[in-house]
């Protein structure tokens, strides 16, 4: 029990759970339990850090962002992801499990990681071939060799493949050119740029024989110790908003010449005769399968803030069991914050989405260990689900990380002035996570490549079309095969399938039916694509500019995407719970239902006019969904300090000795 107060349910004879805190850590940590345990003792270690932010000057509290990485991949913490023959773990997985995890913690150790061993290292690993590997990942590994990745310039941010830095192939002295032409073709935002990094994964036009081959990737360096190197320019990006244990800098090149080998060369390659080769001879389809490799990236930023969402949630709920206010209930003692109905509102079902947004991120995961551990066969399985995993990873990040956007403001303001103050972690997680909504591509992109990809159905040609290519592909042959795909006909007949009551089956199903919770989901999904693909046809059919409809119906193809991943998520939820543990404590089974509902309706809840728009939802039924939300809200409350303690967030992290004293 969370507290002595009892907080009776709607329901009579309902019976609280009892939740076995441990067992729910340990259902929760999955096959990784191992190597989150062993992040959470590195946090624990390092919690001064949490003080020396505050502390220490920018250039101070870099160098100790910078030590504390080094010292953390001693542990084998942040190798796991890499080949074991390099001093890895060889095991994708849990190097995603392990960043997740680093997430509860101070987020500039956990960028520094993420640039360090997740973009820069996983360039070289992933676009490289064994002899990048042999030159520079035992080295990056132990971070003996501190690297950065230069990919986003100041005039090209999401559109990489207008990329403006050029390498020009000199065939007399076997080397490239890397030149940029402007300030708009500078590197920006580059973390470990402004001070630590001595190597650049560098993004730029590959010019060979006078023609362009489009963007790849060259290993360039940067500085020697701490001198940079002739014909590289370097700036201080300067103070941020938040993560300013990252130096994020700006880097131009003034015809920086590297060696052929420099070309990171897994997909395509230069001979010293200057003869471009490829085993991909499409261009568009090279790019989107070089920078698919780079997957891993956006899957960790989406957990990461999926995590920090946890921090900010356990600091609120504790807060709100011990802080009293008004004396609502009683003449003698005052009312605990999360005895009232509006309080349970602001924060439980937030409690929920996180504990939905969790399962779905372990799906992501999952997928993107076997997609890069998996060799394809000769069906292409491998490939449909490269293709499925990028549009799940960015779907999931997204979601994810507006969740924590969203999240650590309604913990901040729940928390009243005590919230305010910097040692309770607010302030640093508001400023450090704000990024992550753009950081690995900006949030409404990415659900625009969700909704593309299921326009097009994962059709084979999407990976060989430029973005014009692409709108005129989904206006026009896209366009029926989704109309008639998602047809109210065929759709209604699939539901009817799972629920009874025929074409009233939305009216008739119990509320708490995740049939019919997965039902109204699926509904709002197809029939938005459905009206996404309508629209477009509609435009063409009308002799408009492909561009000029695609621009004009933006806004439902992002609705759709949202729609697209929020039942994503709560199938993950619901699949969570068909498939528990059979020893799983019946006390953990009851809350992790409870919360599974009251994710399911409040996410109808909050789109209901939508709903109740398009007949499937009567004013009646809208109310019966707030009833219930309100009743699930209450039944949660005495649990609710138990389920956030189940996600395992260490007590150094929480930092909050004034609001949970």
């Amino acid at each position: 029990m969370a507290t002595d107060t009892a907080v009776p349910s709607s329901a009579p004879g309902y019976e609280e759970p009892e939740v076995d805190v441990r067992a729910l850590t340990e259902l929760l940590d999955g096959k990784y339990a191992e190597v989150r345990q062993l992040v959470r003792s590195n946090l624990a270690d390092y919690a001064s850090v949490l003080d020396e932010a505050d502390e220490l000057g920018i250039d101070d509290f870099r160098d100790r962002v910078r030590d504390i990485v080094v010292e953390m991949a001693a542990t084998g913490q942040t190798g796991m992801g890499f080949p074991e023959e390099y001093g890895g773990g060889g095991d994708i997985g849990a190097s995603v499990a392990a960043f997740e995890t680093l997430a509860l913690g101070d987020l500039s150790v956990l960028v520094k990681v993420g640039v360090q061993f997740g973009l820069f290292g996983g360039a070289i690993l992933q676009l490289g071939t064994q002899r990048h590997h042999d030159a520079y990942l035992r080295d990056l590994v132990t971070g003996k060799l501190m690297g950065c990745f230069a990919m986003t310039e100041t005039g090209h941010g999401s559109n990489v493949q207008a990329l403006g830095t050029v390498a020009t192939y000199d065939v007399a002295t076997q080397e490239f050119v890397i030149t940029t032409h402007g300030d708009a073709a500078r590197k920006d935002y580059i973390g470990n740029a402004a001070r630590h990094a001595e190597v650049a994964v560098v993004f730029a036009q590959l010019e060979v024989g006078g023609k362009s081959e489009g963007v790849h990737a060259f290993v360039v360096p940067i500085r020697k110790g701490t001198k940079v190197l002739d014909g590289v320019r370097i700036e201080d990006d300067g103070r941020k908003m938040g993560l300013n244990g990252v130096d994020n800098g700006r880097i131009w090149f003034d015809d920086v010449r590297v060696p052929r080998e420099a070309l990171l060369n897994r997909f395509a390659d230069v001979s010293p005769a200057g003869v471009y080769e490829s085993s991909i001879e499409n261009p568009n389809k090279r790019f989107f399968t070089m920078l698919g490799t780079l997957v891993q990236g956006r899957v960790c930023v989406g957990g990461a803030g999926i995590n920090a969402s946890k921090v900010a949630l356990a600091i609120a709920t504790r807060y709100a069991v011990r802080r009293r206010q008004f004396e609502a209930a009683s003449d003698t003692e005052e009312q605990l914050l999360l005895d009232y109905g509006m309080h349970q509102r602001r924060l439980l079902p937030l409690v929920a989405r996180t504990y939905a947004l969790h399962f779905a991120q372990d799906v992501v995961r999952t997928q993107l260990h076997d997609v890069f551990t998996e060799a394809d066969g000769p069906g292409g399985g491998v490939e449909v689900a490269r293709r499925e995993l990028e549009g799940r990873a960015a779907g999931t990040k997204a979601l994810g990380t507006w969740h924590a956007t969203r999240t650590i403001q309604e913990c901040r303001e729940a928390c009243g002035g005590a919230g305010y103050l910097s040692v309770n972690r607010f302030a640093a997680l508001k400023a450090d996570s704000d990024i992550f909504t753009t950081f690995e591509g900006d949030n409404h992109v990415l659900l625009q490549l969700v909704a593309k990809g299921l326009l097009t159905d994962y059709a084979s040609e999407f990976e060989d079309m430029d973005q014009l290519g692409m709108v005129r592909f989904v206006t026009n042959l896209a366009v029926g095969t989704v109309i008639e795909r998602t047809s109210a006909h065929k759709l209604l007949e699939r539901v009817k399938d799972l629920l009874p009551g025929g074409d009233q089956w939305d009216q008739e199903a119990g509320l708490l039916d995740s049939d019919y919770q997965l039902a109204m989901l699926r509904f709002r999904e197809e029939h938005m694509l459905s009206g996404v693909a309508r629209r477009l046809k509609r435009g063409i059919d009308d002799k408009m500019n492909p561009g000029v409809v695609f621009s004009q119906v933006q806004d439902h193809v992002i609705g759709a995407a949202n729609a697209h991943v929020e039942r994503l998520v709560l199938e993950a939820f619901v699949d969570r719970m068909r498939d528990l543990p059979a020893d799983t404590p019946e006390g953990n089974r009851v809350a992790l239902g409870l919360l599974c509902d009251l994710f399911a309706l409040s996410t109808i809840e909050a789109d209901r006019a939508w709903f109740m728009e398009h007949g499937r939802l009567t004013v009646q039924r809208s109310k019966a969904i707030s009833r219930e939300v309100n009743d699930l809200c209450r039944k949660i409350r005495p649990i609710a300090v138990d389920l956030v303690d189940g996600w395992g967030v260490p007590d150094e992290m929480l930092r909050s000795s004034d609001l949970l004293a």
